[in-house]
């Protein structure tokens, strides 16, 4: 009978892994432009992420960083765009079928400040129709259902054009059109 293989005791994979070392002034730069040079983000998700990794690892210095500061000056320098990020998350969530609702919702979680995601919001209502309307072809209700909804499924689907961000009135536009006929648009 032949004998499996055994990982011996000693393999590096069974050592304890060296905790890293607390961060420096220079280290939490460092790992603010690397954050920011991979991802679209906000002041204060870069806040966030700086004070995660600064309880993740520690903090090496007798003065507390100011991490507000760091992202601030992140945003003078251009790395960061509140406004932009409001406006391409805003579009992207558009597109997706999400109500102007859900699209402030997104941009409140994100930390964007009222007078950023403004434009954002106002271009999310402007374009509720369609984004009714893809959210409508991509679960498949209203004029995309296969068949007319039954009176107990009725709420339900309601229900997820309002999770989606969607008003009453536009929900009721859209579930009750019968399956191969388009809402009257309202404007």
């Amino acid at each position: 009978m032949a004998q499996k293989w055994r990982v011996p005791s000693f393999s590096p994979s069974n050592r304890a892994k060296k905790p890293p070392p607390p961060l420096t002034d220079a280290k939490l730069r460092d790992l603010a432009l690397h954050y920011v040079g991979r991802f679209a983000t906000t002041r204060a998700k870069l806040a966030a992420y700086l004070s995660r990794k600064i309880r993740e690892r520690g903090w090496d210095d007798a003065q507390p960083p100011d991490l507000q500061a760091l992202a601030e000056q992140f945003a003078e320098l251009g790395y960061i765009d509140d406004a932009s990020f409001a406006a391409m998350k805003g579009a992207a969530l558009t597109r997706r079928g999400f109500g102007t609702r859900r699209v402030g919702e997104a941009l409140r979680a994100a930390g964007v400040e009222e007078e950023d995601s403004a434009p954002a919001l106002d271009d999310a209502a402007a374009e509720r129709w369609a984004s009714a309307d893809a959210f409508a072809r991509r679960k498949r209700l209203g004029p995309y259902a296969a068949a007319p909804v039954e009176r107990d499924k009725r709420d339900k689907h309601i229900a997820a054009f309002l999770r989606a961000g969607h008003n009453y009135a536009m929900a009721r536009r859209w579930i009750d059109a019968a399956p191969g006929e388009m809402p009257e648009r309202e404007e």
